[in-house]
């Protein structure tokens, strides 16, 4: 096989690994804001984008530079991954309670079904910011498996990775809003749970295995 195909190969199967944490968060904030608008679901899967491409090259200088300090950081990777997901998915959680214990002004009514679905809040570019960053620490590691490549070829390595992130996290936000239609007013709950437990993979994943 041809070195550089090779070398395509193995940063698209990266990708693919390392995306898959943002896709379940881009499917969880499609059923929790089903009417984003295009605009808002590129800058979504963007963002995400963005921080699988400045991670792994945050890692790839860390290795090649502060390699002792940043072994000891990585212990740390889960706990913060899953700090950051336990947060934002409780807040939905709470959001969600207190916006449906609250009177519907369209009909009147407390958990209304339809009515309460519109009264949840819009993804926050804070929120999203901590999202794409607890998704993405995780490919800190990926410095190690990168270590020996230039620059050049550790950049376009971490290109294509944020490439395949913004594609697999577009088709999750495209499921998500499909999903949406049969959640109602549940969706936010029902994120806050999804995000919860990838927060408690990460950590696993990252302690145990």
């Amino acid at each position: 096989m041809n070195w550089s195909l090779l070398f395509f190969a193995n940063s698209v199967l990266l990708g693919v690994g390392l995306a898959m944490d943002a896709f379940s968060v881009s499917i969880v904030n499609a059923i929790s804001e089903p009417n984003m608008w295009a605009k808002k679901r590129c800058l979504v899967a963007g963002v995400y984008a963005f921080f699988q491409f400045i991670m792994p090259m945050i890692g790839w200088i860390c290795v090649r530079t502060i390699a002792q300090i940043f072994t000891v950081f990585q212990r740390f990777i889960p706990w913060i991954a899953l700090i950051l997901l336990l947060y934002i998915g409780v807040k939905m959680i709470v959001e969600s309670i207190r916006s449906q214990s609250q009177e519907c002004k369209n009909c009147k009514k407390k958990d209304c079904g339809g009515c309460s679905a519109n009264k949840t809040k819009p993804l926050s570019l804070a929120t999203l910011l901590l999202q794409g960053i607890a998704t993405s620490i995780d490919a800190l590691s990926v410095g190690f498996t990168i270590a020996e490549y230039g620059t050049a070829m550790a950049a376009a390595a971490s290109l294509i990775i944020a490439a395949v992130t913004f594609a697999i996290c577009m088709t999750g936000l495209l499921i998500g809003k499909a999903a949406a239609k049969n959640l109602s007013a549940r969706a936010q709950i029902f994120g806050g749970c999804i995000l919860i437990l990838i927060g408690i993979e990460i950590f696993v994943r990252g302690v145990f295995f």
